[in-house]
């Protein structure tokens, strides 16, 4: 049995359930739908809150991406391989996203004394409760030759299917991880080494960006010998939810919330047209 966070511990969640908004769900938004959430979480109007988001075939560059030394012809291999380019608002870099790829956002209130591991630990945590029946062999360490690597990756015998990041807005916590559920992780994986080989071609940089291998990334259903789809894991997260809370509410963005999504909206827009102003 896995050991429950303490974060994890709240008497009702918030589920907020967009994992099947379609081809037009543009990115931008869902980020914009995390500000506006953590908001309301962190002032207390909202209870912890969970949401589930696919967009697809998106590629989410991180800010560093953007200063790649031929990011121009970068962004347009993508777009040439029928990728949707965006820049996002937290931390990272590249990361691929489709119809097999399912994200999910806990969000938190920043509570006295709880540092930015433990919304990380709180994370590891859930993913580890959320799939217990089929492993307990998910670990959380940096595959330094994945595509957007990071201390918690989470991978089976050294395969990553998933990374996290985490965005804090005034009082509250968005922690945010994308999970390849089917598909294959090393076709994602090339994409992006692709991507870096001819954003780069080469060069010397300051910063450090990653040397992909494709035979490091999975997807759950490669690692775990499962047909799960995106729906099966859609359901486990709801179910496991409730019991961890005994209590599901799925109140949408209203009032307040709106007017903080539609602001946090128009400056995803600018800073996302400021990022790449250079590359048209």
């Amino acid at each position: 049995m896995q050991q429950t966070h303490t974060l994890l511990q709240t008497g009702a969640y918030r589920f907020i359930d967009q994992s099947s908004l379609g081809p037009n769900f543009n990115a931008l938004q869902s980020f914009a739908t995390d500000d506006a959430l953590a908001i309301s979480v962190g002032e207390g109007s909202s209870p912890t809150a969970a949401r589930l988001w696919v967009h697809h075939d998106t590629i989410v560059l991180g800010i560093p991406d953007a200063r790649l030394p031929y990011i121009e012809e970068g962004v347009e291999y993508l777009e040439s391989e029928g990728y949707k380019v965006i820049v996002r608002n937290s931390g990272g870099l590249a990361v691929v996203l489709d119809e097999g790829v399912l994200n999910l956002s806990l969000i938190f209130p920043n509570q006295e004394g709880v540092n930015i591991h433990e919304g990380y630990d709180a994370m590891v945590s859930f993913i580890h409760l959320l799939f217990e029946d089929l492993t307990t062999d998910i670990e959380a360490y940096e595959i330094t030759r994945s595509y957007c690597p990071g201390t918690y990756d989470l991978s089976i015998d050294g395969k990553k299917f998933a990374g996290i990041s985490q965005r804090r807005v005034k009082n509250g916590s968005a922690v945010q991880i994308y999970l390849d559920v089917t598909g294959s992780g090393a076709e994602r994986a090339q994409l992006l080494k692709s991507f870096y080989e001819v954003s780069k071609k080469g060069e010397e940089t300051r910063f450090t960006y990653p040397d992909i291998d494709p035979g490091v990334m999975a997807s759950m259903n490669e690692l775990l010998g499962t047909s799960m789809t995106v729906a099966d894991v859609r359901d486990r997260v709801l179910r496991k939810l409730y019991d961890l809370s005994g209590h599901i509410v799925t109140d949408p963005l209203e009032g307040k919330e709106m007017e903080n999504f539609e602001k946090r909206f128009e400056q995803m827009i600018k800073r996302n047209a400021k990022a790449l102003e250079n590359l048209k």
